[in-house]
């Protein structure tokens, strides 16, 4: 296996982990179809490198398992577009006016990106929304994706109801310092589409990945 090869076994490995939140060797052997012990010298580099941990689990009385994910450092691998002067800049300005004026500001700018989002979409059916709206994403740096589900969250194609889903955040350091707009996020979403969304999942809480529950209006 050329070097190449290799580095691209190894930034698979790093976007299954992203998309998983975790797995164990044997899994990631499975999905990309190379052996166990190619998988194990690749998690080995990985992990040297800083890009994944460990952690040991215990099944009866076999070998301890271990079930791998992303480091902090890994998940930085992917697309984000956090920046440190926003960041400064937003505590200057609580300090300056106060947290109700920049979570008033903050708002504002999110309704605004709503608006753009809408115009953008047009008026097709929910899931060309939806599609568009994933696209729109991407571009932005989102590993993002959807799928339809039914009303009990059952994967199924009956147009009402989709599950959004992101595995990175491309505003992570500005989630972590300022969790609002993360609610300004959600109410954009359900702007954009002209739906009601409601959180699943969230990556601030410490989980692998940011989910939204996008249901038509009645």
């Amino acid at each position: 296996m050329t070097a190449t090869q290799q580095n691209s076994t190894k930034q698979d490995i790093l976007h299954l982990l992203l998309k998983q939140g975790q797995a164990t060797a044997q899994e990631l052997a499975e999905h990309l179809q190379i052996s166990a012990q190619a998988i194990r010298r690749h998690l080995k580099d990985l992990e040297t490198a800083g890009l994944i941990v460990h952690q040991v689990t215990n099944e009866g009385m076999g070998r301890p398992n271990y079930v791998y994910a992303l480091s902090r450092e890994g998940r930085n691998q992917f697309p984000h577009r956090h920046d440190e002067f926003a960041i400064s800049l937003l505590d200057t300005l609580t300090e300056t006016v106060g947290p109700d004026q920049v979570g008033s500001i903050l708002r504002k700018q999110w309704e605004r990106k709503a608006l753009e989002y809408r115009q953008r979409l047009g008026n097709g059916s929910l899931e060309e929304r939806v599609k568009s709206l994933v696209g729109m994403r991407r571009e932005e740096g989102y590993m993002a994706e959807y799928y339809p589900v039914d009303e009990k969250g059952a994967q199924q194609a009956d147009g009402t109801s989709f599950i959004l889903t992101e595995y990175n955040c491309a505003i992570s350091q500005i989630a972590e310092s300022y969790p609002s707009v993360c609610g300004h996020e959600l109410e954009m979403f359900a702007i954009a589409l002209d739906c009601d969304v409601e959180r699943t999942h969230w990556l601030v809480d410490g989980e692998h990945r940011c989910g939204y529950l996008i249901r038509a209006r009645n």
